[in-house]
């Protein structure tokens, strides 16, 4: 059943919790987050909802409410102090009528080999100084002081880095320290229960040594602080390596790597390896690495909010060229000199005060605390009747011995036999509260995330928003790019038509009339973002930028172009970088003889529609008539149907006068109309290799893949049918295929009539995909989406998971994500979806397995203390059964790697139950004859297993042993089916996985020597090998029950739901 028709008929959600997620249950349910930006009084609400009794333990992995206030008050105040000195700097400017130093000295203070230090350096960033800028000669002066070039950058040498990290410091901020152990340590040990089972052990420590002697009085208080740290050393173990694996994950997600010009030569370094001299490029969607000056910069726009506070985007040119490290790039392109890094930065000084990491809880986090909370109190009022029944009976001298003798006997039982037979009984019923309340059950989410997102790094996705992980498990569908995601992002030309002729090879030139031929390489390497390096060496040439502007530049190349001779040969007045809601990008050149060209470069039809010349093949310029028109497009779809991505190359004269003046050029609107058409190329990007597998996956896991793309709808259309996202036998209907244009003119409720059908979105703009997600979510999807440029951040805020690029994705994007896929692969898209089912599946078999033990363990408890005024399962006991289902269990089982069954599954619905029917059913199935058995051997024990009746106190040990043991190994085999809850195979995989066949043997190995040599301490004794067979067989038929119960029925709608259903309609009647 479709998940999401399926929530709205139980009553677990559907549209409407969809049109406003912060409502998710808010009015019956504190326990309902929603996934994302989850308001802070929801937040504070479940905290204060939930049965806690280790605070510091339970909510170690959430976000810390009061740090978050902290945070924001250390921002304001450094963006406070930023702007105050910048307003005193600019009010003492403008009163000086004579620049300082007007004799022309420059204030430089030597350091090191370089004529300036890092003072006057960050001075100068900080202040905004342009007068000091301009006493060292520019950024051109500034960049010789530091040893670099502003074209070629640094040396870039190991020597070089490594003198200028010494002199003006490293890119990198102090980072406070992770937690120690020792301080899981003490967290683990501010356990209300384990403190009370503590100052217990004490008295009975006391009383024991008083009572009966040093010798043999101190094993009963002994072995309780024993087992209490035993329990203390494996919860902070298992916490500390979890802290440790999140800790490498939060410096996975910092280490941003970004383009950088050393030696003439564009190379990729890490952010924590810019140095002070570098020089760096800018484009669209980057963060600004460090603090620095603008070299040279094209309709530059930086987005300064991160360090002001203000959502205000600041223009830089040459009359305000600072950039201030952590900004991101909102629009243009330009290439910064670093003059100050690391804690020399505001960014760094911010980032030193805030780096420590907050935490962050997710809904399945929070909705198992809600779990956690439900069954501790029904074990807490169970602990709470146990305490009562057993006192009463202790004190009313209804509690006998094993050997039969009363223990408690008004006016001859002395006071401190009494205090001690009431110090343990009150050591029972707390240590049932331990076993009862499952503080480790909210846990057990981090611990299968951080598991999950460890995995998922060798998987090539990086998980940004830990909540991410879940939804994906929910996902009903995917909004992917085609570049890069479905195609191999490995662009070359391989057509092309030029003066109206289209060559065998698009590289043939040979007819191609000079003057054509000059235009076109002229616009080619003047209107990109790429770059060329021709080593001096004659070695292969190295081209750098965006696949599509690699492509195009290699084409250039093979067309005769010397990239750096064009760029000399003219200068740049002004350009409009590529945007995605045009489609183009322009550059406005002046040229030797003062002319001044305007080149174009764009999707295909649209340069084609501004266009009423063209140029032939022997270079003169012909009018484009409606017949010529229909030629060119008709070869547009050709190409489009070859899977091939159109661009078209035009350009215009314009006149000098026209030309506004260098101050006023940032308003110029290049002129777009009437352009002489110079050629249209087809770009080749081949599918990936598995890309139809990963498609046919999805549809068969329950989501659907659609393809949104900027490119021409004939190409979106071709590579979708080769991926398998559209089927060529089916017939295909104008609302399956459809332009963006067309999709963002429609009414609101028409766009979501239309939403589920659309499987191929051409010509998109980003806004058209913040659209589709917004129909989608509110037609009940769960939303995953693609997207790598700056303009795809809202769609991938909107969306329920947004997935960022890794390659070719911006750093805005990358921020507004919540996965990044770092190889760019859709195929990596399906494994996080596996991955995040297998989240769920596995929270769900912890779930099952702790729910046996503790409904088996307290029901026998129960009953025992009820009727016979003692219990099987002693305090010692019970801490081991706590360890084993608690941390040992959550290991074993929270790690389980995913299948390929989960995705024979649905998606899960976002509200869907946590323990459902077929969990229960498992349970109840298990429970009860774990119950049933365990309390017959209780009872009837010493007939049973023929003990010898001449000495009672030892038989009722053996007894009460036996039954100790069984339960154990019950456990140990009932973790086996709790693997495969659904599944009649359980052993499937089970070798695979070493880390649950290393926990079920460590917890056999323990048990064995439990029982066999710690007697003293967990007051057992040792069992011949009859018995031990007798506990493995007992255990050993859980396996064929699991079997015979998996045959038995359960309905579809969940039983809280089915028993409330039939509770209101025998109501009314």
């Amino acid at each position: 059943m479709d998940p999401m028709r399926r929530d709205e008929e139980y009553g677990l959600g559907g549209s409407s919790e969809i049109v406003d997620e912060d409502k998710i249950g808010a009015e019956d349910d504190a326990f309902a987050i929603p996934p994302k930006n989850a308001p802070t009084e929801r937040l504070r609400r479940w905290r204060q909802a939930a049965l806690v009794l280790n605070a510091a333990r339970r909510f170690r992995y959430t976000l810390d409410l009061k740090k978050e206030n902290e945070k924001e008050e250390v921002r304001s105040k450094i963006r406070t102090h930023t702007q105050v000195i910048r307003a005193a700097f600019l009010f003492k400017e403008a009163g000086e009528t004579t620049p300082p130093d007007a004799t022309g000295e420059k204030p430089v203070l030597p350091e090191g080999d370089f004529p300036i230090g890092v003072a006057k350096l960050m001075e100068i960033n900080r202040e905004h100084d342009l007068i000091a800028l301009k006493e060292f000669g520019g950024v051109k002066g500034l960049s010789s002081i530091l040893k670099s070039n502003t074209e070629k950058g640094i040396v870039g040498d190991e020597t070089d880095l490594s003198n200028r990290r010494n002199i003006f410091g490293a890119n990198t901020y102090p980072q406070k320290k992770g937690k120690s152990f020792l301080v899981f340590v003490w967290e683990a040990c501010q356990d209300l229960t384990l403190i009370i089972l503590m100052v217990a052990s004490v008295i009975s420590l006391v009383l024991g040594i008083k009572t009966e002697g040093l010798s043999e009085g101190w094993y009963d208080g002994g072995s309780i602080a024993f087992a209490v740290i035993l329990v203390i050393l494996v919860t902070a173990i298992s916490d500390h390596k979890q802290s440790l694996q999140f800790q490498h994950l939060n410096e996975e997600k910092r280490n941003i790597h970004l383009e950088v010009i050393r030696g003439g030569r564009r190379m990729e370094v890490s952010i924590y390896d810019i140095v002070v001299g570098d020089v760096v490029p800018l484009k669209i969607g980057d963060q600004v690495p460090a603090d620095g000056i603008l070299v040279s910069g094209l309709s530059l726009a930086i987005d300064e909010s991160s360090m002001t506070g203000e959502a205000k985007i600041v223009h830089k040119d040459q009359k305000a060229p600072f950039l201030m490290s952590g900004c991101k790039v909102s629009d243009g392109y330009g290439t910064m000199l670093v003059t100050a890094v690391g804690i020399n930065t505001e960014w760094g000084l911010l980032m030193a005060n805030i780096s420590e990491d907050n935490g962050e809880e997710t809904p399945l986090q929070v909705r198992l605390n809600g779990l956690a909370t439900l069954i501790g109190t029904v074990g807490l009022s169970v602990a709470v009747a146990v305490l009562v029944v057993l006192m009463s009976r202790y004190f009313t001298g209804h509690t006998k011995n094993p050997d039969g003798t009363i223990q408690f006997v008004k006016g001859q039982t002395s006071a401190s036999a009494a205090f001690d037979g009431a110090v343990k009984i009150l050591t029972i019923a707390v240590t049932i509260v331990v076993v009862a309340v499952p503080e480790g059950l909210p846990l057990a989410v981090t611990l299968t995330l951080a598991y999950s997102m460890r995995k998922m790094m060798a998987d090539k996705a990086l998980v940004r928003r830990l909540s991410a992980c879940e939804t994906m498990g929910s996902a009903t569908t995917i909004c992917s790019d085609k570049t890069g995601t479905l195609t191999l992002n490995q662009m070359t030309v391989v057509e092309a038509l030029v003066g109206g002729m289209n060559p065998q090879s698009p590289d043939d030139c040979d007819t191609l009339s000079e003057s054509l031929v000059s235009l076109l390489i002229e616009g080619i390497a003047q209107n990109t973002t790429g770059n060329v390096f021709e080593p001096e060496d004659g070695a292969t040439v190295e081209v750098t930028g965006s696949p599509t502007e690699k492509a195009i530049l290699s084409w250039g190349i093979k067309l005769g172009m010397k990239f750096d001779l064009v760029r000399t040969s003219s200068s740049i007045l002004h350009a409009v970088p590529f945007n995605s809601e045009k489609k183009r990008g322009g550059v406005a050149i002046n040229l030797a003889d003062s002319t001044v060209h305007v080149h174009w470069k764009g999707a295909a039809e649209l340069i084609l529609a501004a266009c009423t010349r063209w140029i032939d093949i022997d270079g003169s310029v012909q009018l484009l008539n409606p017949e010529k028109v229909d030629e060119f497009k008709k070869s547009i779809e050709t190409m489009a149907a070859k899977s091939l991505r159109c661009v078209a190359f035009a350009y215009k004269m314009c006149d000098r006068d026209r030309v506004p003046e260098e101050d006023k050029r940032g308003d110029w609107k290049l002129p777009e109309d009437e352009l002489v058409l110079l050629a249209i190329v087809g770009i080749k990007d081949p599918c990936r290799p598995g890309v139809r597998e990963a498609v046919a996956l999805c549809t068969s896991a329950g989501v659907k893949v659609r393809m949104v793309t900027g490119d021409n709808i004939q190409t979106a259309k071709a590579i979708a049918m080769e991926c398998g996202i559209l089927d060529p036998t089916s017939a295909l209907s104008e609302s399956t295929i459809i332009e963006g244009r067309e999709f963002r003119v429609l009414s609101e409720s028409a766009r979501q009539a239309i939403a589920d059908k659309i499987c191929v979105m051409g010509r998109s703009s980003p806004n058209d995909k913040l659209l589709l997600v917004q129909a989608l979510r509110k037609k009940g999807h769960v939303v995953a989406v693609t997207g790598d440029g700056t303009n795809d951040a809202p769609a991938l805020h909107e969306a329920d998971i947004g997935l960022s690029m890794g390659i070719q994705g911006t750093e805005v994007a990358k921020e507004s994500s919540d996965i990044i896929i770092l190889d760019d692969n859709f195929a990596s898209v399906v494994k996080v979806v596996r991955w995040g089912r297998s989240v769920y599946a596995n929270i769900q078999k912890f779930i099952q397995f702790q729910l046996t033990v503790n409904v088996a363990a307290l029901i026998i408890n129960v009953v025992a203390a009820v009727s016979s005024g003692d219990v099987p399962l002693n305090a010692v006991q019970l801490l081991w059964v706590n360890l084993i289902m608690d941390t040992l269990g959550a290991l074993a089982l929270a790690t389980e790697p995913p299948t390929n069954e989960l995705m024979k599954r649905s998606p899960v619905g976002r509200r869907e139950p946590l323990v459902t029917n077929i969990m229960w059913r498992n349970v109840i199935v298990q429970a009860l004859y774990q119950v049933g058995i365990l309390l017959i051997f209780n009872f009837a024990g010493k007939n049973i297993l023929h003990l010898p009746k001449d000495d009672q106190e030892h038989a009722e040990k053996v007894k009460n042993t036996f039954v100790f043991n069984t339960f154990v190994f019950c456990q140990i085999f009932n973790e086996f089916n709790a693997r495969k809850p659904n599944e009649m195979n359980i052993f499937s995989g089970v070798t695979k996985n070493y880390l649950f066949m290393g926990i079920v043997g460590i917890t056999l190995i323990l048990q064995v020597l439990i029982i066999e040599f710690l007697g003293k301490f967990t007051s057992t004794t040792r069992l011949n090998w009859k018995l031990w067979l007798v506990s493995i067989v007992i255990a050993l038929v859980s396996w064929p029950l699991a079997v015979i119960g998996k045959l038995i029925p359960v309905p579809e709608i969940p039983f809280a739901v089915y028993f409330a259903n039939v509770f209101s309609s025998r109501r009314s009647q």
